[in-house]
């Protein structure tokens, strides 16, 4: 790719791109692949990135309180829809 068609790419270029490439990964059942997709778009977008906020100990959830919001059938669901 020349350096001229690679200045015309733009963040929505890019951005689906690396969606074509997660659907790939999904429809071929390779979750590495598709969580690498996901994590280079949360790069992209800035989301790897710390966000500082005043939070007070007691507002904290644990993993463990937030798995036990989450129903069996909610879980269930989720995984089939990431895995087909």
């Amino acid at each position: 790719m020349s350096i001229e068609i690679m200045s015309r790419l733009t963040l929505d270029d890019l951005l689906d791109q690396l969606e074509q490439a997660r659907q790939m990964a999904i429809e071929e059942r390779k979750p590495t692949a598709m969580i690498q997709a996901t994590v280079t778009t949360a790069k992209l977008l800035g989301l790897d990135k710390p966000v500082v906020k005043d939070v007070h100990a007691d507002d904290v959830q644990t993993i463990s309180e937030l798995m036990n919001e989450l129903s069996s059938e909610q879980a269930a669901i989720t995984y089939k829809d990431i895995m087909g």
